[in-house]
């Protein structure tokens, strides 16, 4: 794993992507937002070297994200899960997180293939190209991370008591507004924004923007 960081001075928000995210939509809710943004390149991404055997897994995702020195976090799809795991384990290690697009709470998700990652994905061309080039490096991901939890049980999740905004997409088959319902119902100052779009990161960009600013300006 490997970091960048963006701005400078407080607070400090750590920014965790999806699987198969390209480095210019990792960097998507980093923009905007006050003091410094630390974006999280994982294993197997962008500039990042690849994976080692057995990485794929929502608890050493977590400790790695854990090591970021930061006061609040933003994480998309897998980064939401690794981030749920760790406010399980450490529920006062951020003042404030945001969970964009979350793909599993305590209920594995079905399994899913590359190819299924990559048909799914919509946008401009050049973003579509390089998505799906992406994806490449990623069959260890694919194949370790279906079967698997973010947490064991949602109650543990009762302990968090910082606010949590939990951002869900309607109509988007890999990340199931189900999940984003449970997800936000699972914590104690759990906030639910279902955005209409199956793709809300390109489709809501701006309105995206704004409601993080507010939420991890306050």
């Amino acid at each position: 794993m490997i970091t960048t960081s963006y701005g400078s001075g407080s607070p400090v928000t750590l920014v965790a992507h999806g699987l198969g995210a390209t480095p210019g939509e990792a960097r998507i809710p980093a923009s905007g937002l006050p003091g410094t943004r630390v974006v999280v390149t994982l294993p197997s991404h962008g500039d990042a070297p690849d994976a080692p055997p057995g990485y794929w897994d929502y608890g050493r995702i977590a400790a790695d994200l854990g090591t970021v020195p930061a006061d609040q976090a933003i994480g998309v799809s897998l980064g939401a899960g690794a981030l749920v795991r760790l406010l399980s384990l450490h529920p006062g290690r951020f003042r404030r997180v945001a969970l964009l697009l979350p793909a599993v709470l305590d209920q594995p998700r079905p399994p899913f293939t590359l190819r299924q990652l990559s048909d799914l994905t919509t946008g401009p061309p050049a973003y579509v190209a390089e998505r799906r080039a992406a994806l490449t490096r990623l069959e260890a991901a694919a194949e370790q991370l279906p079967g698997q939890v973010a947490v064991a049980d949602a109650s543990s999740l009762a302990a968090v008591s910082i606010p949590v905004l939990v951002i869900g997409a309607v109509g988007d088959p890999l990340h199931p507004e189900d999940v984003a319902k449970a997800t936000a119902a699972a914590f104690p100052r759990g906030d639910l924004w279902l955005i209409g779009s199956p793709a809300p990161m390109i489709t809501h960009r701006a309105e995206l923007r704004r409601r993080l600013a507010e939420f991890l300006g306050g």
